[in-house]
Protein backbone atom coordinates (compact mmCIF):
# COMPACT_ATOMS: atom_id res chain seq x y z
CA UNK A 1 0.00 0.00 0.00
CA UNK A 2 1.47 3.32 -1.04
CA UNK A 3 1.83 6.08 1.50
CA UNK A 4 -1.04 8.46 1.05
CA UNK A 5 -0.81 12.11 1.95
CA UNK A 6 -3.86 13.69 3.48
CA UNK A 7 -4.41 17.12 1.99
CA UNK A 8 -6.46 19.43 4.14
CA UNK A 9 -8.68 22.06 2.61
CA UNK A 10 -6.80 25.29 2.03
CA UNK A 11 -3.42 23.81 2.94
CA UNK A 12 -0.42 25.22 1.12
CA UNK A 13 2.52 23.22 -0.16
CA UNK A 14 4.71 24.65 2.62
CA UNK A 15 2.18 23.64 5.29
CA UNK A 16 2.00 20.11 3.82
CA UNK A 17 5.77 19.80 3.86
CA UNK A 18 6.00 21.18 7.40
CA UNK A 19 3.20 18.91 8.61
CA UNK A 20 4.86 15.83 7.15
CA UNK A 21 8.17 16.76 8.82
CA UNK A 22 6.87 18.46 11.96
CA UNK A 23 8.45 15.97 14.36
CA UNK A 24 11.86 16.41 12.74
CA UNK A 25 11.53 20.21 12.70
CA UNK A 26 10.37 20.34 16.33
CA UNK A 27 13.22 18.05 17.40
CA UNK A 28 15.81 20.10 15.46
CA UNK A 29 14.60 23.31 17.10
CA UNK A 30 14.63 21.63 20.50
CA UNK A 31 18.18 20.32 20.03
CA UNK A 32 19.52 23.74 19.03
CA UNK A 33 17.74 25.51 21.89
CA UNK A 34 18.68 22.74 24.32
CA UNK A 35 22.35 23.19 23.52
CA UNK A 36 21.99 26.92 24.06
CA UNK A 37 20.26 26.32 27.40
CA UNK A 38 22.93 23.88 28.57
CA UNK A 39 25.67 26.28 27.45
CA UNK A 40 24.06 29.05 29.48
CA UNK A 41 23.25 31.28 26.52
CA UNK A 42 19.52 31.12 27.25
CA UNK A 43 18.24 31.11 30.85
CA UNK A 44 15.96 28.21 31.71
CA UNK A 45 13.17 30.50 32.94
CA UNK A 46 13.04 32.09 29.47
CA UNK A 47 12.55 28.63 27.96
CA UNK A 48 9.76 27.89 30.43
CA UNK A 49 8.07 31.22 29.60
CA UNK A 50 8.34 30.52 25.86
CA UNK A 51 6.87 27.06 26.39
CA UNK A 52 3.91 28.47 28.30
CA UNK A 53 3.30 31.16 25.68
CA UNK A 54 3.61 28.79 22.72
CA UNK A 55 1.37 26.15 24.32
CA UNK A 56 -1.23 28.78 25.22
CA UNK A 57 -1.03 30.18 21.68
CA UNK A 58 -1.61 26.75 20.19
CA UNK A 59 -4.48 25.86 22.51
CA UNK A 60 -6.23 29.24 22.40
CA UNK A 61 -5.58 30.28 18.83
CA UNK A 62 -3.79 27.82 16.56
CA UNK A 63 -5.62 24.60 17.33
CA UNK A 64 -8.94 25.62 15.79
CA UNK A 65 -7.63 28.21 13.31
CA UNK A 66 -9.05 27.97 9.80
CA UNK A 67 -5.58 28.20 8.25
CA UNK A 68 -3.68 24.92 8.15
CA UNK A 69 -0.44 26.91 8.08
CA UNK A 70 -1.20 28.47 11.46
CA UNK A 71 -2.22 25.13 12.96
CA UNK A 72 0.99 23.41 11.86
CA UNK A 73 3.31 26.26 12.87
CA UNK A 74 1.76 26.72 16.31
CA UNK A 75 1.79 22.96 16.97
CA UNK A 76 5.44 22.70 15.96
CA UNK A 77 6.39 25.68 18.11
CA UNK A 78 4.54 24.32 21.14
CA UNK A 79 6.07 20.83 20.86
CA UNK A 80 9.61 22.14 20.34
CA UNK A 81 9.38 24.46 23.35
CA UNK A 82 7.96 21.74 25.60
CA UNK A 83 10.81 19.41 24.62
CA UNK A 84 13.36 22.14 25.42
CA UNK A 85 11.88 22.46 28.91
CA UNK A 86 12.76 18.80 29.47
CA UNK A 87 16.42 19.18 28.39
CA UNK A 88 17.79 20.47 31.73
CA UNK A 89 15.77 17.85 33.61
CA UNK A 90 17.17 15.05 31.46
CA UNK A 91 20.69 16.49 31.77
CA UNK A 92 20.30 16.52 35.56
CA UNK A 93 19.15 12.90 35.54
CA UNK A 94 22.18 11.93 33.45
CA UNK A 95 24.50 13.66 35.92
CA UNK A 96 22.88 11.89 38.87
CA UNK A 97 23.05 8.54 37.06
CA UNK A 98 26.73 9.10 36.27
CA UNK A 99 27.44 9.93 39.93
CA UNK A 100 25.67 6.75 41.06
CA UNK A 101 27.71 4.66 38.61
CA UNK A 102 30.97 6.25 39.84
CA UNK A 103 30.03 5.59 43.47
CA UNK A 104 29.14 1.96 42.70
CA UNK A 105 32.42 1.45 40.84
CA UNK A 106 34.33 2.98 43.74
CA UNK A 107 32.53 0.68 46.19
CA UNK A 108 33.36 -2.38 44.06
CA UNK A 109 37.01 -1.29 43.79
CA UNK A 110 37.20 -0.70 47.54
CA UNK A 111 35.67 -4.09 48.25
CA UNK A 112 38.17 -5.73 45.89
CA UNK A 113 41.07 -3.99 47.65
CA UNK A 114 39.84 -4.87 51.12
CA UNK A 115 39.28 -8.52 50.20
CA UNK A 116 42.73 -8.85 48.66
CA UNK A 117 44.74 -11.02 51.07
CA UNK A 118 48.23 -10.27 49.87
Amino acid sequence: MASEILIEHGETRLARRLRSNRYKVALAIAVIEGILVLAGAIPWWVVVALAVVSLAGYVAWGREHESADVRVVTWTAAVSQLVVVLVPVVAGLVVVLAAVVVVLLAAVALAALLLDRR
